[in-house]
């Protein structure tokens, strides 16, 4: 079985990331507006190899293509509120196009959380707690970010559910990948709406990335272990 090409393209995607961090930190936007529209579009090409983006595997390329949009919606959230309802509404997308794959993917394996169900109780108190911090200073942005909150705890809750459904390691790679996602997405909330946060923009960057990579390393490590076995 040929190999994707996996490792050619992840240098490439990390070489982005380390340069939009510098940006951050430096503050020279030029560089921030160039490099973060691409970050995206890298992990994209990975899922368009040849034998890779067939299936259920085409609505993860739909999630990235969402993100990227609310990365580039973002980019300009400090000239109206629109824009951040725009990457918020784009995210929302994102999430639920990975509960979709995440829950279509088929095998007999009984659900994690049927054995665990104290994972369901863990999660959802991490989401009515986050609601409950920020509520007092979300004025309209109440209902948005509340869903949003309900989108990605249910997204963590999939990527738990079917942990003994996929093989390793890409069920590690899946739940890595939400668990920083959902990191992420709490830090801009608390840094945007309760207290900005020293390094918010690097750590929300870097572990953003982080979930973005785990996701689609996850998805190809279980293409690859599936084609193995075949």
């Amino acid at each position: 079985m040929k190999k994707i090409p996996f490792q050619k393209a992840v240098p490439v995607f990390w070489l982005l990331v380390l340069t939009e961090l510098l940006a951050i930190q430096t503050g020279s936007w030029w560089l921030h507006y160039f490099t973060k529209p691409l970050l995206m579009p890298t992990l994209v090409l990975l899922l368009l190899c040849p034998g890779v983006a067939a299936g259920n595997t085409k609505i993860v390329v739909a999630g990235l293509f969402f993100s990227w949009m609310g990365d580039v919606f973002l980019l300009f959230e400090s000239r109206h509120t629109f824009f951040f309802i725009a990457g918020l509404s784009c995210f929302f997308i994102t999430h639920a196009c990975y509960i979709v794959y995440f829950l279509s993917t088929p095998s007999a394996a009984v659900s994690l959380l049927k054995n665990q169900p104290g994972y369901i109780v863990l999660i959802l108190l991490y989401g009515f707690g986050l609601v409950w911090l920020l509520f007092p200073y979300l004025g309209e942005l109440k209902i948005p970010v509340i869903l949003y909150s309900a989108v990605i705890c249910c997204m963590l809750l999939c990527s738990l559910h079917i942990y003994l459904k996929v093989p390793s390691p890409a069920n590690r790679y899946f739940v890595s990948g939400a668990v920083l996602f959902v990191l992420s997405d709490s830090l801009l909330a608390v840094n945007k709406f309760y207290n900005p946060l020293p390094f918010a923009g690097i750590l929300i960057m870097l572990s953003y990335c982080a979930a973005q990579y785990f996701i689609v390393t996850g998805v190809i490590k279980s293409y690859e272990r599936r084609n193995h076995f075949k």
